[in-house]
């Protein structure tokens, strides 16, 4: 449990730290050029402003003959050309006199060095003298001297920028701190989302858990939603479910193996313990007791072969090819035909091809073909193999291969039939007679296990077909299965 805890807090924590640092990213780099944008176009506006004064001021100084009293702030009308320079700007005027001297201090006083004082007693009108950033009083200016010509003197413009930076420097805290508001919001959203998502996510982990510390695969996992994590949810309820059906067939075949194997393995026991008196025994009993052991042996083989290879055949790793039904049937029938001496014949029509597996298809014929001459032991008529597919008028398939007009690419079944003239199989056990280890009451005498035909349902259903079995008309039993073809298998 705490390892799970862990396992989730460390999910959401990274779903956490995921948002944060993406929002953080965004936010600084929108704040950022939002930032620089804004204190850019402010100093901008600010310099293009404070250059107009001083061009306004050089084209007044060159058209007229003004002097430094022109400039006085003591004006009463405010309609000098004072003025004109403080209105737009709010800017801060000195004006000096012939030699610097300062005639009309500024608010606060302006600083003059010798550039300034030259400018004053230049005689030409309009020249001007730059100071780009001057500490006045603790704050930042930038300065320009304008001379009146005719060493009049000269008027200095003042424009303070450091209460713009300093606005601008709120500006720059109040972005850190929407900032770092965002951070903490995104933050927060992220681990709401993360506790949602993984919510979920440990109803699964529980589940899980509960699987393996109690082995019961029939619990119900919680599905909820229609996104990944409920696809990852109903994905992992089919996974229980088909793994708790094969823990239910192996249990069923353990338990079916079990008691079909107590029958032969009694008989056997018995028959060894009178091999103590065996020559006791006359010889005609001491042969038969050997021919017993011998066909009790045998079948005994024979079950365990069959048992193994149901059970193979619930996992078969054999690889899928292409091959033809038809003569896969014929090769079943040329053995059968050397271990029986029956007249056993193949009829083909139609496209014969499927995917499939060579071996277990093969099987699943051969366990037909040889229940048809066990039950028609005493038959002479011939035991007939029928293989029919498709009609094969269609256009042909990469591999070669027909394919039926109006299958869309699909092979439709191929049915593979085997009829024979033997008692036939009563209505009632048609229905299992495909069940493992089932037997009708006429089979129970006869030697075998009860699997073959389990096994035909097992390699039909594996290829995408079913098993069937009817009677046959004029006395007989019809049984087969069908074959889906390559696309049951991909």
């Amino acid at each position: 449990m705490r390892r799970r805890l862990r396992q989730v807090s460390s999910l959401r924590a990274t779903f956490t730290v995921s948002f944060a640092a993406v929002a953080a990213a965004v936010t600084v780099l929108v704040g950022f050029l939002s930032y620089d944008a804004a204190a850019r176009l402010v100093r901008v506006d600010q310099q293009t402003v404070f250059a107009e004064v001083v061009q306004d001021l050089r084209d007044q100084v060159r058209e007229h003959p003004l002097h430094t009293g022109d400039f006085a702030s003591s004006d009463p009308d405010h309609d000098g050309p004072l003025d004109d320079i403080i209105r737009p700007s709010r800017t801060d005027v000195q004006v000096l006199g012939p030699d610097g001297v300062i005639a009309d201090h500024g608010v606060p006083p302006l600083p003059v060095d010798g550039r300034d004082r030259a400018v004053a007693d230049d005689a030409t009108a309009g020249r001007v003298v730059e100071h780009k950033d001057v500490d006045v009083a603790g704050d930042r200016y930038r300065i320009a001297t304008v001379s009146l010509g005719g060493g009049r003197g000269a008027v200095q413009v003042a424009q303070q920028f450091s209460d713009t930076e300093d606005l601008l420097r709120e500006l720059q805290q109040r972005t850190v701190l929407l900032v770092g508001a965002v951070v903490i919001a995104a933050g927060l959203f992220g681990w709401w989302l993360a506790r949602r998502i993984t919510r979920r996510l440990v109803r699964l982990a529980g589940a899980a858990e509960d699987v393996a510390r109690t082995g019961r695969l029939g619990i119900q996992v919680p599905v909820t939603g229609y996104d990944e994590v409920a696809r990852l949810g109903r994905s992992f309820d089919r996974m229980l479910g088909r793994l708790a059906q094969s823990e239910e067939d192996q249990r069923r075949l353990v338990q079916d193996a079990g008691h079909e194997l107590r029958t032969p393995l009694t008989s056997l026991r018995t028959n060894i313990s009178m091999l103590r008196r065996i020559d006791e025994l006359p010889p005609d009993a001491r042969e038969e007791l050997v021919a017993d052991l011998a066909l009790e042996s045998r079948e005994l083989t024979d079950l365990v072969n069959e048992l193994v290879a149901l059970a193979a055949g619930q996992s078969d790793t054999e690889p899928v090819r292409r091959l033809d039904l038809a003569e896969l049937a014929e090769d079943v029938a040329v053995v059968a035909r050397r271990r029986t001496g029956r007249d056993i014949t193949v009829r083909a029509t139609g496209d014969t091809t499927v995917d499939g597996r060579p071996s277990a298809l093969q099987r699943a014929i051969s366990n037909l073909v040889e229940n048809a001459t066990k039950f028609d032991r005493a038959g002479t008529a011939p035991i007939e193999v029928e293989v029919t597919g498709p009609p094969s008028t269609g256009p042909t398939s990469p591999a070669g291969s027909a394919v039926s007009a109006g299958s869309g690419g699909r092979h439709r079944p191929v049915r593979v039939e085997v009829l024979d003239r033997g008692p036939g199989i009563g209505g009632d056990d048609l229905v299992r007679v495909f069940d493992r280890f089932y037997r009708t009451a006429d089979a129970r005498s006869l030697p075998g296990s009860g699997l073959g035909l389990s096994i035909v349902r097992e390699v039909s259903t594996a290829h995408g077909g079913i098993p069937f079995a009817h009677p046959r008309k004029g006395g007989g039993t019809v049984i087969g299965f069908t074959v889906e073809g390559a696309p049951a298998l991909d």
